[in-house]
């Protein structure tokens, strides 16, 4: 039901006036008032319809979950439908024309996903993540600089680095040094940013937290259904940020 309403577009959705205030109103961007059709001056342009492609963005989290078998050898199927939520939010972008820079942080999330899907593709992995840090510090800006909100991010990020590094193999020493710094800098810029970015950052950072945890120091119980959820939440957050539209904004 939710795929055939995500993909057939309904009759009059465009022409009927959303409730004020209304959910209907945030996702969709329809401003108030009544249908241009039949009058002299043309119709302006339809907005993107974001709630189906945030359907899409679910359908997909779902599809990974339910299909995900633990045990199961890597595969590009699989590297494929990890993928396929984060492909879901780029359309997103792109139908709202967010800013590009969200669109690539994204992009290098999908190619780190399928990276990851390899054992030994792991530091192919870190190198894409940390290209998508890059870009979401560059999409969050350096305004306003709250260089305050370092303090805690340094009395967390020290301590937990200070566990995790006696796990490490010598090779990772270094890739994994440099994605912790920019994976800081990245929440400290998300936190600055505040609204859903400043939730995104904090999710993305306690699903990174999570897997290195699980993969360098100890197994986990559920540490993947928990890596996951974390990580599709942060990544939807954050892009929820990059609507440029106030009818897109969220609250």
């Amino acid at each position: 039901v939710l795929a055939w309403w995500a993909l057939t577009p309904r009759a009059g959705d465009w022409l009927r006036p959303p409730r004020p205030g209304g959910f209907w109103s945030l996702v969709t961007g329809l401003g108030a008032g009544l249908s241009c059709r039949g009058s002299a001056t043309p119709c302006p342009p339809k907005p993107p319809h974001v709630g189906r492609w945030l359907s899409l963005f679910f359908l997909a989290c779902a599809a990974y979950f339910i299909l995900w078998i633990p045990g199961d050898p890597p595969s590009c199927i699989g590297a494929l439908v990890k993928c396929l939520p984060i492909l879901c939010l780029v359309a997103l972008l792109r139908a709202v024309r967010a800013r590009v820079v969200l669109q690539g942080a994204l992009l290098s999330s999908a190619v780190g996903d399928a990276c990851l899907v390899w054992p030994a593709a792991f530091l192919y992995g870190v190198a894409a993540f940390t290209m998508a840090h890059l870009f979401y510090l560059w999409a969050f800006g350096l305004t306003p600089l709250q260089p305050g909100l370092l303090l805690p991010v340094v009395l967390v990020f020290v301590p937990y680095y200070g566990l995790l590094l006696p796990h490490l193999l010598p090779d990772m020493l270094l890739p994994l040094t440099a994605y912790v710094l920019v994976l800081a800098a990245m929440l400290w810029r998300g936190l600055a940013r505040g609204g859903s970015a400043r939730w995104g950052s904090l999710l993305f950072t306690l699903s990174d937290a999570l897997l290195a945890w699980d993969t360098f120091a100890q197994p986990l119980p559920y540490a993947r259904l928990a890596v996951m959820a974390t990580y599709y939440s942060a990544q939807v957050l954050i892009a929820l940020s990059g609507f440029r539209a106030p009818g897109l904004k969220t609250n």
